[in-house]
């Protein structure tokens, strides 16, 4: 069942920004302008629902789904508005699914906008996700743009979930809460880039639990803090099971921008196996002269090795 996308050029721009969107997509969709449905498409194999309090969205999709997609972008340009929306995700065994989930937020006036997005996932046996959200910032009110995302995650056994992260501009502050409980031979991936500027805010904390023989999970950050900003990392595996675990923050400092990394593990299993990494520094010289040598400004130079180490 279809129901036509109804957005302003505005409004289209941001879902261009956050989901790569340009035209409706093919496959299930829900699109949300302003806390209201902006259209919805559902397949055979994929139904999305609204929840009976108006709180969110129920998404199921059936076991066996192979090569589908589900696109669930956000959109506010409406100043002052503030909401809290809770998806809920059900993924039956042996699929392979694409879901992207991006936010934007378009303030041209004084007061603060703000999307709270709380999603859970439960991906059955051997089922295969990969699940994409970006969050984009824009629009020259003197409000504020704030995106708190709060993700859950309930893996069974010999499934596994790639999760890309990316917030790159415009967001004044956020907060995001990822957790995560895996089962026997279980993957989790998580690829977060993040760029902060002005005065803006960004708190990253990842709790991921290996509950069962064989999990794995990678939990890596790239970011950069420019200007005055702040950026804190807090990422947590816990190895309750012979299992292996790896977090990473790598992050470029600019300006007067602080940065926080608190990688930590906790293995209660002797069979566990944790890694963690953390690097802050800024642009090294040479690279900045390297460039320079091939006619590009300093300011060039600097866009150009941010571009290359976010990517």
């Amino acid at each position: 069942m279809a129901q036509t996308v109804q957005l302003s050029d505005t409004e289209k721009r941001i879902i261009a920004e956050v989901a790569d969107l340009h035209e409706v997509p093919i496959g299930a969709y829900n699109f949300r302008a302003n806390s209201k449905l902006a259209g919805r498409n559902t397949t055979a194999n994929i139904d999305i629902t609204s929840k009976e309090d108006g709180s969110g969205i129920d998404i199921r999709i059936k076991a066996g789904t192979k090569n589908e997609s589900v696109h669930i972008p956000v959109v506010i340009s409406q100043s002052g508005l503030a909401e809290t929306v809770y998806n809920d995700f059900y993924i039956g065994e042996d699929c392979d699914v694409l879901i992207v989930a991006g936010c934007g937020i378009d303030n041209c006036g004084k007061q603060d906008s703000e999307h709270d997005g709380i999603h859970r996932f439960y991906v059955g046996k051997r089922s295969k996700v990969r699940y994409v959200e970006k969050h984009y910032g824009s629009g020259d009110g003197t409000g504020k743009r704030i995106l708190n995302p709060g993700t859950e995650v309930y893996m069974e056994e010999g499934s596994s979930m790639t999760m890309e992260m990316e917030q790159i501009k415009g967001v004044d502050s956020t907060e995001r809460l990822t957790k995560a409980e895996l089962g026997k031979e279980a993957r989790l991936v998580v690829k977060e880039r993040l760029m902060t500027h002005g005065e803006q805010s960004a708190t990253s904390i990842y709790r991921v639990d290996l509950n069962g023989e064989g999990s794995s999970a990678d939990v890596v950050s790239r970011s950069v803090a420019r200007d005055h900003s702040y950026q804190k990392f807090d990422a947590r595996i816990t190895g309750n099971a012979p299992s292996s675990g790896h977090t990473e923050c790598d992050s470029i400092i600019m300006d007067s921008g602080r940065i926080l990394a608190v990688p930590s593990l906790e293995a209660n299993d002797i069979d566990s196996m944790l890694v963690h990494e953390a690097a802050i520094g800024k642009i090294a010289g040479d690279q900045l002269t390297k460039l320079m040598t091939l006619g590009l400004t300093e300011a060039e130079a600097e866009e150009r090795i941010i571009a290359g180490f976010l990517k």
